[in-house]
């Protein structure tokens, strides 16, 4: 097994507020294991990459961040009572022939 595999396997089950002081970590960051769809079967050499490997590893405890900052939706609520950008200017350039 790879170095990766080794330490998922040693905290498996364990959640990062065991381990990590945290602050204001929502469940979803706080228990590994609730992240699905990592990489189960092995991939054919020709197209395996290092990073296809580091992404196709999944998370544990002391790969999860320890804290959370959310955004706050101000432009997307300005954006829906204004409505999307459109551009109504003049179209000046040449159509391309495809002939």
């Amino acid at each position: 097994k790879q170095w990766y595999q080794r330490r998922v396997a040693i905290t498996a089950g364990e959640k990062t507020s065991d381990v990590y002081r945290t602050s204001n970590l929502p469940e979803r960051f706080n228990d590994p294991t609730m992240l699905k769809g990592y990489q189960t079967k092995e991939p054919h050499p020709v197209f395996q990459t290092s990073s296809s490997v580091y992404g196709g590893t999944a998370p544990s405890i002391h790969t999860m961040p320890n804290q959370f900052h959310g955004r706050g939706n101000k432009f997307s609520q300005h954006l829906a009572t204004a409505g999307m950008y459109t551009a109504n200017g003049l179209n000046t350039a040449l159509d391309k022939s495809v002939v």
